[in-house]
């Protein structure tokens, strides 16, 4: 176990991911009334003005209160920050309850861009048509892969989704099987043992992968919890799906910090030893040592969290109770 500078946070509302500006995410959860109404039929219209020409929508942006009016040339769609799932999600609800042709039209387009992206290994890249650099790995990061295999298995089960053809149906639980296994290969073996994820993985080797300056390639406390609690929830898991969650499992237990609380003082991140603070994880490892680290935008890893700059220290979320939520999880898995 590890016992360093831990952390708890004085607002659990930045204890995880920075938070994206996604509204859309939200509208699946509306009432029927809601859609059936003017206000909800504004929002859809507004939705479907952000729709890029591939079928998919920009990230960190509110798509559902205000149309998109600028050059259609320039709008340019993404699987990261969470961006297309919630709309496609709304759209089916939509649907599904008005029956307007061009909710439909735009959920397939939408849907149809998501598994042509797919490599034939099972990953899912950030942008499609692909951009150059690291937007070309398997993206894990914000839960990018798991969101994506999360709504293909909805559209497979819930009714909401039942206008889809059988032939797309076929074709979704391909995708997911294909997903799945490549999960499971991502999983990195450290000495022999099976140990998490890092936040993206290179497309080809799958081996762990570099992304911003500041994300190395890493083991990471974040993401690795999403992908763990994604597997937990397969109805059917195979062997080998189970023994990558018991593996993981056993990693957090081991990566667990103790004994420390941070609090957000004046704007600033400050750390101090408290004995009584509840366990946390950074976001991110050092694949051989298992060291938490930290970094600038220079790259270079440092190991306590003062040590990094207050712009990259205070916007982004170098620590969180992913671990806490995972236990959870799996004391009520049934295969645990």
């Amino acid at each position: 176990m590890i016992r360093l500078s831990a952390i708890v946070f004085s607002s659990i509302s930045w204890l995880f991911l920075p938070q994206h500006n996604l509204l859309a995410a939200d509208l699946s959860k509306k009432p029927d009334s809601w859609f059936l109404g003017e206000e909800g039929r504004q929002s859809m219209d507004h939705l479907l003005s952000w729709q890029s020409d591939h079928g998919d929508w920009p990230k960190n942006k509110d798509t559902t209160t205000k149309a998109y009016s600028g050059d259609r040339k320039k709008l340019q769609g993404t699987f990261d920050n969470g961006a297309t799932t919630g709309e496609l999600r709304a759209l089916a609800r939509a649907f599904t309850l008005t029956g307007d042709a061009r909710y439909e039209k735009a959920f397939l387009k939408g849907f149809d861009h998501i598994l042509e992206a797919q490599y034939a290994n099972g990953g899912w890249p950030q942008y499609f048509p692909l951009r150059k650099g690291c937007y070309t790995h398997i993206t894990f990061n914000d839960n990018c892969m798991v969101r994506l295999l999360e709504l293909l298995q909805t559209a497979t089960t819930a009714k909401e989704f039942s206008f889809l053809d059988a032939n797309r149906r076929d074709k979704a639980k391909k995708a997911i099987e294909r997903g799945i296994d490549c999960i499971l290969k991502c999983q990195v073996i450290i000495k022999g043992t099976s140990t998490v994820w890092c936040a993206q993985h290179d497309a080809v080797t799958l081996a762990p992968a570099k992304a911003r300056s500041y994300e190395l390639a890493s083991l990471s406390g974040s993401e690795s919890a999403g992908i763990l609690k994604f597997l937990m929830g397969l109805s059917n898991p195979s062997p080998e799906g189970i023994r990558a969650v018991k593996a993981g499992v056993t990693w957090f237990e081991s990566a667990k910090i103790e004994g420390t609380r941070i609090e957000n003082i004046n704007g600033d991140r400050k750390v101090t030893k408290d004995e009584s603070a509840p366990p946390v994880w950074a976001r991110f490892y050092e694949i051989e040592t298992n060291r938490p680290f930290f970094c600038d935008r220079d790259g270079v890893p440092k190991y306590n969290l003062e040590e990094i700059g207050s712009e990259r220290r205070n916007g982004y979320a170098w620590y969180g109770n992913w671990g806490s939520s995972l236990a959870n999880a799996y004391a009520k898995w049934p295969h645990r």
